[in-house]
């Protein structure tokens, strides 16, 4: 079962302005978002996002490192769990909260009975720009998310801890709270083991983990290092929390009349409006896809009957199934709005908005041990980094 451990933690000093040292994570950043950050004293992308040239991982852990010396970032003086809460307001307006806990988790081999799962296939992406600042500042810097299987973790978490901050992005409050009392953590840390952890978001983080694991492992010899741990947020799988959307499709390398027609084998195709917020709800009562052309025109795709016998009720699955044999590339947009001006723009020879996978969805597929489609998931709000950083590396100078 997963070990979840507590850790002295580097943090801001309460004394910080929060809204100038925290940032959204850093694989949701455009390059004017980093700009905008930068300009900001201690941000923490100027750690999390270094740039200039291949020297860049070794300045950011010159940086960490002076910003500990200079006090801008100081040390819990003994391992403590930290209860992060976020409420928002989702998609379809329902007002939900989220509560969680930033700890260590075991860096485990998947299958290898250490408790924790993937929930889907991730895409080929370069993890080599994780690992040199891993390997470099000897820290985790960003979290994994992981959904605890168990059940009580919330209401383990009701009550309140030290309270340290609290800022809002975006709508969404987001605060955190410091756990010390070992009584309390070993209860938090009972509950995790008692059930598995699903990777909700943070797979190649926890790819990258693995990886700088092993190598430690060579370097040393040992298997009791920080590095047998990895930064994640867990939180109890619970439908009242979870505000899940979906992550849709573009397509090209492809001609445009080919991927329809191929598509159309397994679907009807029927007008529809340009779609609206609205919209998407109605994808999800009437079990329809929708079709995007650059010109504008949109197209209702209803599953024909049989087309997808014995294939996983998934719209990523299906459009895998759809589209076997035909050469093409799939890229990945989140949002409505993004994806009309994607297709409008005219670089993708069409697009598809699919429907958010369901909670049941997820934990049938983690239990049976399968994968979904890439990008099946994208869980809201996203956590902020700067709140904690996790020494990974038991020569980090603290």
């Amino acid at each position: 079962m997963p070990r979840f451990e507590p850790f002295a933690a580097l943090r801001y000093p309460s004394s910080a302005s929060l809204d100038e040292v925290l940032a959204p994570p850093y694989d949701v950043l455009s390059e004017a978002d980093v700009d905008r950050l930068q300009q900001r004293a201690n941000n923490i992308t100027l750690v999390d996002v270094p740039r200039g040239g291949a020297d860049r991982y070794q300045r950011a852990a010159q940086l960490l490192g002076q910003w500990i010396a200079d006090g801008v970032l100081v040390r819990d003086e003994t391992p403590t769990l930290t209860i992060y809460r976020m409420s928002f307001t989702d998609a379809t307006g329902t007002a939900r909260t989220i509560a969680g806990v930033l700890g260590g988790l075991a860096v485990v081999d998947y299958g290898s009975g250490g408790g924790v799962l993937p929930h889907e296939r991730t895409t080929p992406k370069a993890s080599t720009d994780r690992l040199d600042l891993t390997r470099a500042t000897g820290c985790n810097l960003s979290p994994v998310w992981g959904l605890s299987l168990a059940s009580g973790l919330t209401d383990e978490l009701a009550a309140p801890a030290e309270v340290l901050g609290s800022v809002t992005v975006d709508g969404a409050v987001h605060s955190v709270e410091r756990i010390s009392d070992p009584d309390r953590i070993a209860r938090i840390q009972a509950i995790i083991a008692a059930d598995d952890i699903l990777i909700a978001d943070g797979h190649h983080r926890y790819g990258v983990a693995q990886t700088y694991r092993d190598e430690v492992r060579a370097a040393t010899g040992r298997t009791d290092t920080a590095a047998e741990s990895t930064l994640t947020f867990v939180n109890e799988l619970r439908a009242d929390q979870l505000s899940i959307e979906a992550i849709h499709r573009l397509y090209s390398a492809v001609d445009p009349a080919a991927l329809e027609a191929q598509l159309a084998r397994s679907f009807v195709f029927s007008p529809a409006p340009s779609p609206t917020p609205a919209t998407l709800a109605d994808m999800v009562t009437s079990g329809c896809l929708i079709y995007l052309r650059p010109n504008g025109t949109a197209s209702w795709m209803t599953p024909r009957p049989g087309a997808f016998d014995g294939v996983r009720a998934l719209d990523g699955a299906y459009l895998e199934h759809a589209l076997a044999g035909l050469d093409h590339t799939v890229s990945y947009q989140h949002g409505l709005s993004e994806m009309l001006a994607e297709v409008a723009a005219g670089d993708y020879a069409a697009g598809v908005l699919i429907r958010p996978t369901s909670l049941d969805e997820i934990i049938r597929t983690a239990r049976e041990g399968l994968l979904m489609p890439p990008k099946s998931t994208f869980f809201t709000p996203k956590l902020l980094t700067g709140w904690v950083i996790r020494p990974a590396n038991d020569s980090v100078t603290l």
